[in-house]
């Protein structure tokens, strides 16, 4: 029996994961009005999520040795159990976006840019999203709002008001 914007709950989480990781990929999608309203709390968790914990990371010097047997020391960066955990339940939110060649790319420059890349929404919310909105927490003193919704002309056909919603700058 249908339930909320009438789908069962397994099809709704999933149209859910769908639309957020869309949202967060592009930053900005067009849906109906009643998705977009539900997505709006769907995607503040999750980069309230990424907002709290994006700054645990641990630093450790390991000593490697290359194919000649020289050991050479390097400094890798690791998340820490905050952050860890962040990423994992985000991954169980969104589904992973591969990350697009850009028109005109070579294969090599786009093997070269997204070499060591494994979750490229993860990157992204990481190592962009979570630190602007942090930025812009610190200076307006509080937390959330992170998205806004449009409402546009309703859809032809079905008569569905439309929306956009949008991550704020």
């Amino acid at each position: 029996m249908p339930g909320k914007l009438g789908v069962t709950s397994t099809q709704r989480k999933t149209m859910l994961r769908n639309l957020a990781s869309d949202l967060l990929w592009y930053g900005k999608i067009t849906t109906t009005l009643a998705r977009a309203k539900e997505l709006r709390s769907y995607v503040e968790k999750i980069i309230t999520l990424a907002v709290n914990s994006y700054t645990d990371t641990i630093s450790e010097t390991v000593t490697v040795k290359d194919e000649k047997g020289k050991e050479t020391t390097k400094k890798v960066f690791k998340d820490g159990a905050k952050k860890l955990a962040a990423r994992r339940k985000i991954m169980t939110l969104t589904h992973d976006i591969p990350d697009a060649k850009q028109p005109g790319e070579k294969n090599a420059d786009y093997k070269a840019r997204v070499k060591g890349i494994k979750h490229p929404l993860m990157e992204k919310l990481f190592n962009e999203i979570a630190p602007k909105f942090a930025d812009r927490a610190e200076q307006l003193g509080q937390g959330g709002g992170y998205t806004r919704i449009y409402r546009l002309n309703n859809r032809r056909g079905d008569d569905a008001e439309m929306a956009i919603i949008e991550l704020v700058d």
